[in-house]
């Protein structure tokens, strides 16, 4: 929370910058293994807690049969079906659309913040859900891609595909904590991005409304230590920036509290107010929470935002657009 110093940097620190950066990769990789085995889990959790709501729409899986309605042009009749009834009875088909569905997480320093209140940083939670995501919406029949980085697939090995991506990526594009909103989206297609959102509300307003614009519906979930909401420390406490560059020593942290809480409710409403208005979903999830719960939340936003979610031949919601 310090200021800048001015300092201009040196070879010295580029080289610490790189190696810092090199840790990062290699602990993600000796981690990796435990995240996508979480994810895994998460996953199947959550889609054995959907119950499908068939649909009838175009597709090629028969669905049922029901009664011909005066008005409907006799093509539709099942004659076979029919013969041995008083009833004309028409086909259904199951709707089926694949829907393409965009991931984000943010893996910046800031992410790597981990208190006493969680057993696990907002990086690792954002990974896992990012991961967990990508599992359940191939389960469901839809194609899903990393924002910028991957193109759009329904692989069931997604998981494995996206997290050698990411490990890959760590130090350049995953370093920074928004995305590129220039990124082409396909069409109809949603946007899920995970993150603290911390950074200058105009800075999350911008890429927000640039992928809005593009037309993709857009979901946000805003991933917290619980510590970053409550600020529950007291006495004099150090504070370091995330990159550990700068510092700065309180005194009395209690005697901040409110004013801090007051800010970062002030934050949240702004992030708010710009998903709501252009029709996104938020959602806010805390690091010491179970995994899944922001996962079926999303689950039901995505069903009512054009994602079909097909589970076993069913739909989970509306049918997208």
């Amino acid at each position: 929370m310090a200021g800048a110093s001015g300092r201009k940097p040196t070879a010295s620190d580029d080289g610490r910058r790189i190696l810092a950066l090199e840790r990062e990769a290699v602990g993600l990789v000796d981690l990796m293994p435990d995240l996508l085995m979480e994810a895994d889990r998460i996953a199947a959790s959550v889609v054995h807690g959907i119950h499908g709501r068939r649909r009838s729409g175009p597709g090629e899986t028969f669905w049922q049969f029901r009664q011909y309605q005066p008005g409907e042009g006799a093509h539709l009749i099942d004659w076979r079906r029919s013969a041995g009834s008083d009833t004309l009875f028409v086909r259904e088909r199951e709707w089926e659309a694949a829907h393409t569905v965009y991931l984000w997480p943010n893996l910046s320093a800031s992410m790597r913040f981990k208190s006493h209140l969680s057993k696990v940083s907002k990086q690792q939670r954002a990974l896992v859900l990012t991961l967990a995501a990508a599992e359940i919406l191939v389960r469901g029949g839809e194609r899903v891609a990393l924002l910028g980085l991957t193109q759009p697939t329904a692989n069931r090995r997604v998981t494995q595909r996206l997290a050698h991506t990411i490990v890959a990526e760590v130090g350049d594009t995953f370093e920074k904590s928004l995305p590129v909103a220039a990124t082409r989206l396909a069409r109809f297609s949603s946007v899920i991005l995970i993150s603290d959102f911390l950074d200058p509300i105009d800075e999350v307003r911008e890429t927000i409304e640039t992928l809005g614009a593009a037309g993709a519906n857009g979901h946000l979930i805003q991933v917290l230590d619980p510590a970053e909401e409550t600020l529950p420390y007291a006495g004099r406490t150090e504070f370091l920036s995330p990159d550990g560059s700068e510092r700065w020593v309180a005194d009395r942290v209690e005697g901040l509290r409110e004013r801090y809480v007051s800010r970062f409710q002030a934050h949240r409403a702004a992030l708010q107010e710009v998903a709501h208005r252009i029709g996104w979903s938020f959602l806010v999830h805390h690091t010491d929470r179970s995994a899944s719960e922001p996962l079926l939340a999303l689950v039901a936003h995505l069903s009512g935002s054009g994602a079909a979610l097909r589970w076993k031949g069913t739909d989970v919601g509306d049918p997208g657009r």
